[in-house]
């Protein structure tokens, strides 16, 4: 196993409010989409009264019903939407991303171009440019970051890469002359990061467990399959691959697993191994 790996504070922090929210008030739940990346989680949540919405459902709500704010945040519109139609909100934003939206608000307001390193249609970074009016420029490379100002305020998606990170910014120092950055990647996306890459470089395979649609998982699998050969992508013991159970040339199995894991999940998967 790699030392980091699974649930990380913000998404336990959020399954958690949500959980005890239920308790509260013993009614229908709603999150403002899935609340984390990780299909057997949201289930489990349906089976608790609990439902994810699209923000276009907003509108079909009644004053007083239950809406979660998810780990990933919203724009600051999305809020005044809430506020208007009288709902009973709960913020689970995780406080990492918070403090993005915190740093990217005030600058953009002292007259910064906003740059966020990351992917534009995860929906954290379409939180955090909803509280700069949706005017960042978002990307990673030199195609997608070509047009900066010369006064910049530059943060990151949590879950991006180091190695991006460097890159982007060494491309804004040549091209710009005013920059405030803040490196925002999350602690527990770097730490989970190096564990699995260390891990990696010594078994005979990889397994990586998480949401196909998780983007810390994503990044996990293509940082161990650099790595490793033979290194798979899995959300359940049911999508082990039979051939890597019956390979007779395989050893050593490292696992590691995404952010929105949990600890159930990933023991099922070690459980099927032995």
């Amino acid at each position: 196993m790699a030392d980091k790996s699974g649930f990380c504070f913000g998404v336990k922090r959020a399954v958690d409010l949500v959980l005890k929210t239920q308790q509260k008030y013993k009614k229908p739940i709603y999150t403002l989409g899935p609340l984390i990346h990780n299909n057997d989680v949201i289930e489990f949540l349906k089976s608790k009264d609990i439902y994810s919405i699209d923000i276009e459902e907003i509108e079909n709500l009644k004053k007083d019903d239950v809406v979660i704010i998810r780990s990933h945040g919203i724009p600051l519109c999305i809020f005044e939407r809430l506020r208007i139609k009288e709902l009973k909100i709960i913020d689970a934003t995780c406080p990492y991303v918070s403090n993005i939206h915190k740093k990217v608000k005030k600058y953009h307001e002292l007259g910064y171009q906003i740059v966020i390193v990351g992917d534009k249609d995860h929906p954290e970074v379409t939180g955090i440019n909803g509280w700069c009016e949706n005017s960042a420029i978002i990307g990673k490379d030199e195609e997608s970051l070509n047009n900066i100002n010369n006064k910049v305020c530059v943060v990151s998606q949590t879950t991006e890469k180091e190695i991006n990170w460097q890159k982007a910014l060494n491309y804004i120092i040549k091209n710009s002359k005013e920059i405030v950055a803040f490196n925002t990647i999350c602690s527990a996306t770097d730490i989970r990061q190096k564990s699995a890459e260390n891990l990696s470089k010594i078994v005979d395979t990889m397994i990586v467990i998480g949401g196909k649609h998780s983007s810390n998982t994503t990044k996990l699998y293509e940082i161990c399959k650099n790595n490793c050969k033979y290194t798979v992508h899995i959300e359940n013991k049911k999508e082990l691959p039979t051939l890597l159970l019956e390979n007779k040339d395989i050893n050593t199995i490292g696992i590691t697993a995404g952010a929105s894991t949990p600890d159930w999940i990933i023991q099922e998967v070690v459980n099927c191994l032995k």
